[in-house]
């Protein structure tokens, strides 16, 4: 859980965290609770890098190098 929520961060994920903020940060000014809770939301998806599925089904996949580099032979077309 603590490595989910320290790595792996990239722009739209840094991107939704601010959004949830600034939308929790409107709804303390407004007193809005429904407004809260979907700045919840939006922070907790960013946090947990969780998609719309909730189950890290839509979570970004990590790709690993396989370490090897294969030739690529290339044609002359004419």
């Amino acid at each position: 859980m603590r490595q989910t929520i320290l790595t792996n961060w990239s722009i739209i994920r840094f991107l939704r965290l601010m959004i949830g903020l600034a939308i929790i940060v409107q709804a303390f000014i407004i007193s809005d609770v429904l407004l809260g809770v979907a700045g919840l939301l939006f922070s907790s998806m960013a946090v947990f890098n969780a998609g719309c599925c909730g189950t890290a089904v839509c979570a970004p996949k990590i790709r690993k190098s396989s370490g090897t580099i294969k030739d690529t032979t290339y044609e002359e077309v004419v």
